[in-house]
């Protein structure tokens, strides 16, 4: 068993003068009032070599145009895919327009409520905006939604996607009471905390999800936990490896799951508001992993969401990430032998197309082939 991440940022304690050293208590994953599943399971073998290797990799890939509009009817003679900066040869290509009458492939998105990182103000205004959202065209919803709330107790997770907008919608007004978060310890170690919990169970939805077939727009609506950046913040070898295996398995589960990850907050930019583009490129070792590589907005970059600019119009938010699912490409390919684990790939999707925007995942993680026993 591989260490966890808990263990590397714990090494941050040592760091800074901690008032409260009281342990919070484990979290856990639950249903939402009222409902007889939930959709996250535990984990059955933490680690990124419990995450299966794939012989091809399907690689989803959103092209846009200067509105933020997805572009369909392109073909495979539009599009060359980069492995490690050398052509990679693409094995199939499949484009999709998604509509009502032909929701093909299955896609879904969730909303996911964090009152962890975030003050009960901003939530509550959250939850107004997604109120709102779900009540526009009557309440049809153009694609399948589910509402999961991140709490100091883990996700409440709703069972299965709907497309019925008022439905959700008397849900989400009966959910008041989730509102408010137990208060969680302040300083660096609330940081610390928030931090364990939040990319914790980000791990336990994106598993929850890799057997159920189609994309998922995972819309974290929320800051997202605390970057934990600075000049006075060191990790040892030892917290580098456990961290470099956390951001191994995320990205190799949001592969295999078809996750695509957006970022949406209520407010207004502020001068950490794009502090994050500083820690996009792949890490391609432990001794490159630090913590901010593990922030939300970077992930939902390189899964091939967006990190949509805090804003008091949520619904337009919402509007832009359920856009991706109107119209996009799949591209097959196979990668390399790879001679050790966890060696690192870079991607890039170019167009013959000038004035679009493309936007796939960033790389991926290759591992050796698979030993059968004699």
């Amino acid at each position: 068993m591989r260490p966890s991440i808990r263990i590397c940022v714990a090494l941050f304690c040592s760091l800074f003068p901690l008032t409260n050293t009281a342990q919070a208590p484990p979290a856990q994953v639950a249903p939402a009032p009222g409902q007889n599943g939930t959709r996250l399971t535990a984990r059955s073998a933490p680690g990124a070599a419990a995450v299966p290797n794939t012989s091809t990799i399907d690689l989803d890939v959103v092209v846009t145009d200067k509105s933020g509009k997805p572009v369909p009817g392109l073909s495979l003679a539009n599009f060359t895919l980069l492995d490690n900066n050398q052509p990679a040869k693409i094995l199939s290509f499949r484009a999709h327009t998604r509509t009502a009458q032909q929701p093909d492939p299955p896609a879904e998105a969730i909303v996911l409520f964090d009152t962890v990182n975030t003050t009960f103000d901003s939530v509550s205004y959250t939850r107004q905006q997604v109120e709102n959202f779900l009540h526009e065209n009557g309440g049809n919803l153009s694609l399948p939604m589910s509402l999961d709330w991140l709490t100091n107790d883990g996700v409440q997770a709703q069972p299965e996607p709907s497309l019925d907008g008022n439905a959700l919608a008397t849900q989400l007004e009966a959910s008041e009471g989730r509102l408010r978060s137990v208060t969680r310890a302040a300083g660096a170690y609330g940081a610390i905390e928030r931090f364990e919990l939040s990319t914790h169970m980000l791990d336990e939805i994106a598993r929850s999800l890799v057997d159920k077939p189609g994309r998922k727009l995972l819309i974290w609506a929320g800051p997202g936990w605390p970057m934990l950046a600075g000049p006075n913040i060191n990790l040892s070898d030892k917290g580098q490896r456990a961290l470099f295996e956390e951001i191994v398995e995320l990205s190799t589960l949001f592969r295999l799951a078809h996750i695509e990850l957006f970022s949406i907050s209520q407010g207004m930019p502020g001068p950490e508001t794009f502090l994050y583009q500083s820690f996009l490129k792949g890490v391609k070792k432990p001794q490159q992993a630090n913590i901010p590589n593990l922030s939300l907005k970077v992930l939902a970059v390189q899964s091939g969401g967006l990190v949509l600019t805090p804003t008091n119009d949520l619904t337009a938010s919402l509007q832009s990430c359920l856009r991706d699912a109107d119209a996009f490409y799949t591209l097959s390919f196979a990668p390399p032998p790879a001679d050790d684990p966890n060696q690192y790939h870079e991607l890039k999707v170019h167009l013959d197309r000038p004035g679009l925007t493309v936007r796939a995942a960033t790389g991926y993680y290759d591992q050796p082939a698979q030993m059968t026993a004699p």
